[in-house]
């Protein structure tokens, strides 16, 4: 089984493949399934066989002309057609409360201790925020939500809401839950990806650590840079490391053999290095003929438009498909005050308009490469959702090619994913779970977010408003 050596990703590799056709491995994949569902004789095997080999020449070679998808993001009725007017008055009275910047410092500090303090408030926060933004206490409980949405052709990103806790124990119990999720999804048509964070599996300052001496390292090479760092760690430390990799090895075992989407998320800068590094080599290991394993790039920071153009060359010599997840970014005040304080310079971007600019040129990079790339489009930016959809309709690619995925969100952006899924793409919301008391972080910065995010409140209230508005006159 993949994964019982560890050597692969604490030794430096010897030597390099050769190049595999993605297009070869999709049609194995396809030829498998119809064997797996069908009651073909074994008489009619090679006439379905080189009847796929036909078709797929004639999809290589003759792309079919598909209608135009004519995505519009402003029909409420679509992008609401999911909830009950109950529903969408309770979520207008909720984007009312989150645009009031002094009410969300407020309740972000109140709703903690009130649950600490043994108050009867779950009641509240879960009919409120908690059903706005998390899909459910447990993974049971998320069932009626996803089925909800599969009704709607969209999709779900399963992820575990809970806050990591420290301690070698709690770790290990992270990745069984992570694998559970895992299964879970498996059982579900409607799952094709779960997300996670390496530092709910590692200790934070052991990251920070890695990443240190991989700064103090000149090389380019992002491996041989970790590589080279994890020379300088104490035996204790590198076994601790082992046992980071080995977590991390089991969670894509898994997803692999449960043919689930394995998504790792982005973290704060000082500790991002290590796990950029471990998630290639991951997918150097799990994405040689599918994509399993994606990394989440996040364009506010000014470097990594290159580092998406390096992780891609890197796929390229090692032989193993890039998956990349998209996303603007989670921690910008957080990075710029950081930097401030330390006195280093801000690997922020210096405006919006810069890291628009080098997010809609990422998401154009992947779609020039998308026989090599799997893409999710991880945004609630409308113009950055447009360009996927027109560029997929440009290159006569269909709205739901399998390396093309767009997300946003559970609880915001509807009026982008129901409308991306109604013109046949392929779409997804983030959808986390987890016991109120654990997921209060999660929805505490939900509600910051839509305080701090330029316009993302008012947008929710003018949609929402708009289509109370067009309900009303049918009546």
């Amino acid at each position: 089984m993949k994964g019982e050596q560890s050597s692969p990703f604490l030794l430096a590799p010897a030597s390099e493949g050769e190049l595999s056709s993605d297009i070869f491995y999709s049609l194995n994949i396809l030829k498998k399934y119809t064997y797996s569902s069908s009651n073909l004789s074994s008489s009619k095997k090679p006439f379905v066989n080189d009847s796929i080999q036909h078709l797929a020449f004639n999809i290589y070679h003759f792309p079919a002309t598909f209608a135009p998808m004519n995505v519009s993001f402003d029909n409420t009725e679509i992008a609401f057609a999911h909830k009950t007017d109950a529903e969408l008055n309770r979520a207008h009275l909720l984007f009312e409360f989150m645009g009031k910047p002094w009410l969300v410092r407020l309740g972000s500090k109140l709703a903690p201790w009130s649950i600490k303090a043994g108050l009867p408030v779950n009641g509240l926060i879960k009919k409120t925020i908690f059903s706005q933004f998390v899909g459910g206490e447990s993974l049971e409980e998320t069932i009626p939500v996803v089925n909800k949405l599969a009704r709607y052709h969209v999709q779900v990103i399963l992820d575990y809401g809970v806050e990591g806790k420290a301690g070698e124990e709690s770790y290990d119990h992270a990745r069984d839950e992570f694998i559970r999720v895992i299964r879970f999804a498996a059982t579900q048509d409607n799952i094709p990806f779960m997300s996670v964070k390496v530092t709910g599996m590692a200790r934070f300052t052991l990251l920070e650590k890695v990443d240190a001496l991989m700064h103090r390292n000149e090389e380019k090479d992002l491996l041989k840079k970790y590589y080279a760092a994890l020379k300088f760690l104490t035996a204790d430390e590198h076994a601790e490391w082992e046992r980071v990799v080995q977590r991390v090895l089991q969670i894509c075992e898994s997803a692999a053999q449960s043919r689930v989407g394995f998504l790792i998320d982005a973290e704060e800068t000082w500790i991002q290095d290590p796990v950029d590094a471990l998630t290639m080599l991951m997918m150097k290991e799990y994405n040689s003929d599918s994509l399993v394993i994606y990394n989440t790039i996040q364009l506010y920071r000014h470097d990594r438009y290159e580092f998406l153009r390096q992780s891609f060359d890197l796929a390229e010599r090692e032989n193993f498909l890039l998956g990349a997840k998209l996303v603007r970014g989670a921690y910008m005040e957080k990075e710029r005050k950081r930097a401030k304080v330390m006195g280093y310079g801000s690997p922020i971007q210096p405006d919006k308009q810069a890291t628009d600019s080098d997010y809609d040129n990422a998401v154009r990079f992947c779609l020039d490469r998308i026989d090599r790339i799997g893409v999710i489009i991880a945004s609630h930016n409308e113009k950055s959702n447009l360009l996927g959809a027109q560029l997929l309709e440009e290159k006569r690619l269909p709205p739901d090619h399998p390396h093309v995925h767009f997300s946003q969100l559970f609880g915001m952006s509807d009026n982008i994913t129901f409308n991306l899924a109604r013109a046949g793409c392929s779409v997804s919301k983030y959808l986390p779970f987890g016991p109120i008391k654990d997921v209060i972080p999660y929805l505490m910065r939900r509600a910051q977010e839509n305080t701090s995010v330029g316009g993302q409140t008012s947008r929710e209230l003018r949609l929402i408003e708009k289509e109370n508005k067009r309900r009303k006159g049918k009546k």
